[in-house]
């Protein structure tokens, strides 16, 4: 999935999903752990005692609507759908005139032309006027047990503080700035501030390495950088500001760096560098928000792919954050009072969308989660839900395969009856089991039914729209919608060619995806990791699902070698369970057996390496790249190697293939 613009997908499981009618509601528990066809399908119904109301109260005008009417109003009349919404849920210093010009062969994409706001505003002094005092974020720090809670009131005045801050030096209305910090709460407040002035703000996971924070901040042309001295993540001290440090070296355009003080451990200034909390400390608590157009840029988020040159994704003002808020509450069935918490970083969309912008505009109480999933232990997240009582819980997959490696005793020791909703993540949800009819079934691990405003359209290879159900295709959204990315900075020729001239009039998600019989939307993998054996087009996404069905195995990745007869095999990369009896033959030979009987004898992979882990990115992306090049033995040259999370990963992967390579090579 194109996750690093707002326009991905999403795959809900909802292990207690609640929907709502008559002021009343009753838990459903779904089986998170089995495939789509081993699950029993259930509906959420309505017993008990909650005073909420299943159908969405959008706006005034569309009050009463059910579910299929709004959705139908959402694709079919866009501008009354979204022209009333917006006038309602955000606050405009000047209202718009024009719902939306669209053009989206060329990729033009404006939504609330004419229109005036700030996105702190809406995200700040809208909430403090009425409930100052109500906890905005929850910091959930390394250590278990020292959460920090920050009202609106506080980060208002820490925003304000800050954007001041920024003003007097020197950073003003578009220019670019920025911030690679960890997740806290002086990060959300460097986001709102540069918002509240008009500055842009491009987050850089506080992981990366020197050069790839200094190619970010080269594209981006950053006028300043905030920082941390240091991290903690997992118990340990990381230096970030030392990063900082070699990165600006070759980033002429940075004018000044601004550090925080995460621990106490002093770290060298410099130059340009300005003790962030002492700067703050003299500025007033209260600054003139910046009224931004609808379509000038909020934020640039560069992708962190395995190939090719990191792309700077722009996203802008009213459209980006009515959608974020919208598909906060909506998908999440999210609920005044509730605890949302979305355990994703900052320096991805994710973090953007569901940590910062989507609950802050609706008012709600966000978790800010600094560690790992696995500090002190695997139960951290479960441990962290039982004592903040969180009510919706979003988290990376690859935490989750990840997770899957430990004994399930370290989920049930903790009390979850706080949660309702079990999520997996994306920057900007289009596809989702809710919004839905009450009754409405729920079947895990699909992404079921579009929001409003999304009209998925299902592709045959030469761009014909393929009609019916229980058919596969081409992912892609037939209308532009609020909040999907407007350009990629600097490059729109780029953004042009990369989504919406594979099918022309469409914009193409990057996925392939399966319409069930019932008209539901499963997605089945990248489609450029498509393998052609023997003839017959194979998605290594189903290899992969069929592998992951062993109860041995966490986690796989397939990738396609060439092969002189077949034109190309798979080749698995097997993660197995830290378990001293198993028997990797035997496992491999079920392996085998496994996608004999799901896919077909064609699809059994011609090699099994068995690995402790895999290459990934420090957003959580298996660079396959590298494992080709292992496969192929071409690791000569492996590239670009500075995003992932260990390149000790890549040692341990080409030792043990030179190991299976002696090992075939004696057997025959």
């Amino acid at each position: 999935m194109a996750a690093h613009k707002n326009g991905s997908l999403i795959h809900i499981i909802n292990r207690a999903s609640v929907l709502f009618k008559n002021g009343s509601y009753r838990k459903r528990i779904l089986l998170t752990s089995l495939k789509p066809a081993q699950c029993q399908r259930r509906t959420v119904s309505s017993i008990g005692d909650k005073n909420t109301n299943l159908t969405p109260q959008l706006s005034s005008h569309l009050a009463g609507w059910s579910y299929k009417e709004l959705y139908e109003l959402s694709v079919k009349d866009p501008e009354t759908f979204w022209g009333s919404i917006a006038k309602e849920r955000l606050t405009w210093n000047k209202p718009f005139d024009q719902v939306r010009d669209c053009e989206i062969t060329s990729g033009k994409i404006n939504w609330f032309l004419g229109g005036q706001l700030n996105v702190s505003v809406n995200c700040l002094d809208v909430h403090v006027a009425k409930h100052p005092d109500r906890v905005a974020l929850v910091w959930e720090r390394d250590e278990p047990g020292t959460e920090v809670k920050v009202t609106y009131r506080e980060l208002l005045e820490t925003t304000c503080r800050l954007a001041n801050t920024l003003k007097r030096h020197g950073v003003n209305k578009g220019d670019r700035v920025a911030i690679y910090m960890p997740v806290s709460p002086i990060a959300v407040a460097a986001m709102l501030a540069c918002a509240r002035i008009g500055a842009v703000h491009t987050v850089v996971f506080a992981g990366f390495s020197s050069e790839a924070l200094a190619g970010r901040i080269q594209d981006a042309q950053c006028k300043a950088v905030i920082t941390c001295n240091q991290g903690v993540r997992g118990g340990r001290f990381i230096d970030l500001k030392p990063t900082v440090d070699a990165a600006v070296k070759n980033c002429p355009t940075v004018q000044h760096v601004f550090v925080a003080q995460r621990t106490a451990n002093p770290t060298p200034m410099g130059k340009l560098d300005i003790p962030l909390e002492e700067a703050m400390a003299s500025e007033s608590a209260q600054c003139a928000p910046e009224p931004m157009g609808s379509e000038e840029m909020l934020f640039m988020l560069h992708t962190s792919g395995s190939t090719g040159k990191p792309k700077g994704i722009v996203h802008t003002q009213a459209g980006y954050l009515l959608y974020a808020a919208l598909t906060h509450q909506y998908v999440f069935d999210y609920h005044p009072g509730d605890v949302f918490g979305c355990v994703a970083d900052i320096g991805w969309v994710t973090g953007h969308s569901y940590v910062v912008y989507g609950p802050l505009c609706n008012g709600a109480t966000t978790v800010l989660f600094e560690s790992t999933p696995v500090y002190p232990d695997p139960g951290r997240y479960w441990e962290t839900v039982q004592r903040l009582g969180i009510n919706q819980f979003y988290g990376a997959p690859t935490a989750i395969r990840l997770l899957l490696k430990y004994e399930e005793s370290w989920v049930k020791k903790y009390d979850r009856s706080s949660l309702k909703t079990l999520g997996s993540e994306t920057g900007g949800v289009c596809i989702a089991p809710r919004p839905a009819e009450e009754g409405a079934e729920i079947v895990p691990a699909m992404a079921m039914r579009p929001f409003f405003g999304i009209q998925p359209v299902l592709m045959e290879e030469k761009g014909k729209p393929i009609s019916g159900n229980d058919v596969s295709g081409a992912l892609c959204i037939g209308q532009p919608w609020p909040g999907m990315a407007r350009t990629i900075f600097g490059d729109h020729k780029r953004f042009v060619d990369a989504y919406f001239k594979p099918y022309p009039g469409h914009y193409f998600t990057g996925d392939g995806a399966y319409r069930s019989k019932e008209g539901y939307y499963q997605i089945t993998g990248r489609m450029d990791d498509v393998i052609n054996i023997s003839g017959h087009r194979l998605g290594t996404a189903e290899i992969e699902d069929a592998l992951d069905e062993h109860p041995a195995v966490p986690e796989t990745a397939v990738i396609g070698i060439s092969h002189d007869i077949k034109g190309e095999v798979p080749f698995a990369f097997v993660v197995l369970k830290e378990d001293p009896s198993l028997n990797h033959t035997a496992v491999v030979k079920e392996l085998r057996g496994l996608v004999a009987t799901k896919i077909a004898k064609y699809a059994v992979p011609d090699h099994f390496l068995v690995v402790k882990r895999l290459p990934k990115t420090r957003s959580g992306k298996i660079m396959r790249r590298i494992l080709r090049k292992v496969a192929m033995e071409q690791t000569g040259d492996l590239g670009d190697v500075s995003t992932l999370d260990d390149p000790s990963v890549v040692t341990e992967i080409i030792k043990a293939h030179a190991q299976y390579k002696s090992a075939v090579k004696n057997y025959e």
